[in-house]
């Protein structure tokens, strides 16, 4: 029986580290520290670039979301709103329309862009077949007119 027990307290000594294995050296550490800054500023602008894509794709969404709306507003009244009206009249009623049915967006403000810039509305368009323009200015924020690159329009 001594003789397991001994067996035993010795396996324990065994598992227990040497006094040069404790722990990570400075180096060894500041090593994984440049590793991980390499890594993140390879996957940093890359996840960047999607963000900036998606913001278009919702900017895009939202504008046939909105024309939609348009043209259920359309149906009520008999045209779309003036450009005087704006995207004003999808939440509150204009003094002029008789046969408004709305509000016909939830919010109780005309509906942001991504960035939080309102849309751009016009009617009538100014590009032929069209009846209105609505755009976006997109994350430049710099205006311009319907088609000018770096704006996200209807089609």
């Amino acid at each position: 029986m001594r003789a397991d027990l001994g067996e035993t307290e010795m396996s324990c000594k065994r598992l227990k580290p040497s006094k040069g294995e404790q722990g990570f050296t400075l180096l060894e550490l500041l090593v994984v520290i440049v590793i991980l800054g390499l890594l993140i500023g390879l996957v940093a602008p890359a996840v960047l670039k999607q963000l900036g894509h998606a913001k278009n794709s919702i900017a895009a969404q939202s504008i046939q979301r909105i024309g939609s709306t348009l043209d259920l507003y359309k149906l009520d009244v008999g045209s779309y709103p003036t450009t005087d009206q704006g995207l004003a009249a999808l939440v509150t009623q204009p003094a002029d329309v008789a046969s408004w049915n709305g509000p016909y967006v939830k919010s109780a403000s005309p509906p942001l862009d991504p960035w939080g810039h309102p849309y751009l509305y016009q009617e009538p368009s100014s590009r032929p077949g069209l009846d209105y323009d609505l755009c976006s200015l997109g994350s430049a924020d710099q205006p311009g007119a319907p088609g000018d690159p770096g704006l996200i329009c209807n089609h």
